[in-house]
């Protein structure tokens, strides 16, 4: 069917009768009366040759031909009411995918958020966080912000924080640490990354110790149990500097170690859209 002699009015006219599964409904909504509905739909029936509904006594029914009809319709308007949506001001919205961990996103990039939508009123940002594993290509995101050493086979990296990592823990576990050397008496609650507390402690002058504890794959479940006195944990300082200035956790020892940075990475295949740079450089902003 071409596409200027597609029935614009017949297939709303249907799409919102078979949704309502009532013309009198669908009527009101699309502020026509029934009688001028069921003609639409009737004209429509007569034009593709098949019935769309069963007319019944106390209302109507799809038949089998108006069930595969639908939902096409019904996906398709939906489509077109969120583009439309996504003009403001005389400009269209861009949706900007951005997978963050989880760390970074309550840390750091919630706090500012508000900025960036004052800033960018046109982008809407489509936030999913995750744990530092993240398929760009396979979950549909545009770019991602991960912790590491920017080492990502196939994607461009930009360094966006650095991050130093030193032992919190809660106040009462505090108390009983005057050295590092007094870790190998409390529980050390590790990250799935093994070599962080060891790196520290060859740092701190006690090497010797062994790291011991539950392993959580999230450092913000790492500080939940740090915070409620299960141990102490290796975390990066500028992301729980709220926990910190409130006494929640404390930093027992002033020994901080570089483990890595976070950065915004997007996949070296495809380009970089207006969006996914003005978000680029909103984060390498100062």
């Amino acid at each position: 069917m071409i596409r200027p002699q597609l029935p614009l009015n017949a297939l709303r006219a249907f799409e919102a009768a078979a949704r309502h599964q009532n013309f009198t409904r669908a009527a009101l909504e699309l502020c026509v009366s029934q009688a001028a509905l069921s003609h639409q739909i009737r004209a429509l029936e007569d034009r593709l040759g098949v019935s769309l509904f069963n007319r019944l006594p106390r209302g109507v029914a799809l038949t089998d031909e108006g069930a595969r009809l639908y939902p096409v319709l019904n996906e398709a308007f939906d489509r077109i009411a969120v583009s439309l949506d996504r003009f403001v001001g005389g400009h269209f919205r861009e949706v900007l995918g951005v997978g963050v961990v989880g760390t970074f996103a309550t840390g750091w990039l919630l706090p500012r958020l508000a900025d960036f939508n004052a800033r960018h009123p046109d982008i809407e940002l489509r936030i999913q966080t995750h744990n530092n594993r993240i398929d760009l290509a396979g979950e549909g995101l545009d770019m991602a912000i991960r912790f590491g050493d920017g080492d990502w086979q196939g994607h461009v990296c930009t360094p966006v924080l650095d991050a130093p990592f030193a032992p919190l823990c809660a106040p009462a576990v505090a108390r009983a640490l005057r050295q590092p050397r007094d870790l190998a008496n409390t529980i050390l609650l590790r990250s799935y990354r093994s070599d962080e507390w060891p790196r520290w402690l060859q740092a701190a002058g006690v090497p010797e110790l062994e790291a011991r504890g539950p392993v959580f794959d999230s450092s913000l479940t790492l500080a939940s149990a740090a915070a409620a006195g299960a141990g102490v944990a290796l975390l990066p300082l500028k992301m729980f500097e709220q926990d910190l200035a409130h006494g929640r956790l404390i930093q027992p020892f002033a020994q901080t170690l570089a483990l890595g940075r976070y950065w915004l990475t997007r996949l070296r295949s495809r380009a970089e859209s207006d969006a996914a740079r003005r978000f680029r450089e909103w984060l390498e902003a100062p």
